[in-house]
């Protein structure tokens, strides 16, 4: 990752603390994707997607976040649940996007795990 990839993750990280929730694990990686922040707040695992860009000229950030990438973002999920086994009952998908000079908009169950998911 880049160094203006990872101040944008450290900035999306402190606005998911600031808003109650506790980060579990950042960048976590394996042969299926990997995963930018994963977080708990209560009884949610929530799997967060940073996504930035310098504009909107070409589609906002979260626009950004195809099918394509969804699909390897749950499955890195699933790795991850079967990796670490967290003890939560229920799982969400977020974006975080990001604009500079912009407030974080952080979207809330952006997207799910789709069929098959979890």
């Amino acid at each position: 990752m880049n160094t203006k990839g990872a101040a944008y993750e450290e900035q999306a990280a402190g606005f998911l603390r600031a808003a109650g929730y506790r980060i579990v694990d950042r960048n976590w990686a394996c042969p299926m994707g990997e995963l930018d922040i994963v977080a708990l707040k209560g009884d949610t695992l929530v799997f967060v997607e940073v996504r930035q860009r310098s504009g909107c000229a070409y589609g906002t950030p979260a626009e950004s976040v195809t099918r394509s990438k969804q699909a390897k973002i749950v499955k890195a999920a699933q790795a991850y649940l079967k990796a670490r086994r967290p003890d939560a009952e229920n799982f969400r998908f977020d974006v975080i996007a990001m604009i500079p000079g912009a407030e974080p908009e952080h979207i809330e169950g952006a997207f799910d795990a789709g069929p098959g998911g979890f």
